[in-house]
């Protein structure tokens, strides 16, 4: 195949990635999102909150960043965040899918996503960082538009809920005090469990 040739396969495989339904909601509590949609949604947010974060952040490397984290998922299917289960597996089912999809592509591109994947996948550099809070606030938001419909439905608790946000605040206090201050509220509303 050609250089072209191999982006196009790429470009009409990931088209795939629109039906990979989340466990949240659209902020209307309609019908789950799809990771597409997700993918979309924070890279917008990685354009507008960018003002918040401690660290100085390459905004076009995470908005890549974001956009690719989750084509894994064609075919290793979403884990839900609370899903203890499915956590163990995750990674060797993510591990082969990035091969392959990311193998579509030529060479330097393909390696290149890969090397992306991997850095949001590690959680250390200050684009990973800012990545990660993106695809873990964005959700939350949602979660609380929505009534609290996914929390509820997987009776989420607290604890569960700062423990996957636990290094959040590294990357920007004040987003972390704004979700801090929807939990409480999902709490007082029933949609989330004390413990």
């Amino acid at each position: 195949m050609t250089r072209l040739e191999q982006q196009i396969t790429f470009l009409i495989e990931i088209d795939k990635v629109k039906n990979v339904f989340r466990q949240t909601f659209l902020a209307d509590g309609k019908r789950k999102e799809n990771d597409a949609e997700h993918s979309w949604h924070i890279a917008l947010m990685a354009i507008l909150l960018k003002e918040y974060v401690k660290e100085k952040v390459d905004v076009l490397k995470v908005v890549t960043m974001v956009l690719i984290h989750d084509l894994v998922e064609i075919d290793a299917g979403d884990t839900y965040a609370y899903d203890g289960e499915g956590m163990k597996s995750k990674r060797e089912r993510e591990v082969k899918a990035a091969e392959r999809i990311f193998g579509l592509l030529p060479k330097d591109q393909g390696d290149y996503f890969r090397a992306l994947w991997e850095e949001f996948e590690a959680y250390e550099t200050g684009d990973a960082k800012y990545a990660h809070l993106l695809d873990n606030f964005q959700p939350l938001l949602l979660n609380d538009a929505s009534g609290g419909i996914s929390w509820r439905e997987h009776e989420v608790k607290k604890s569960q809920i700062y423990k996957r946000n636990e290094k959040i605040e590294e990357t920007s206090r004040i987003i972390w005090e704004k979700m801090q201050e929807l939990v409480e509220k999902n709490i007082a509303c029933g949609n989330v469990k004390e413990e």
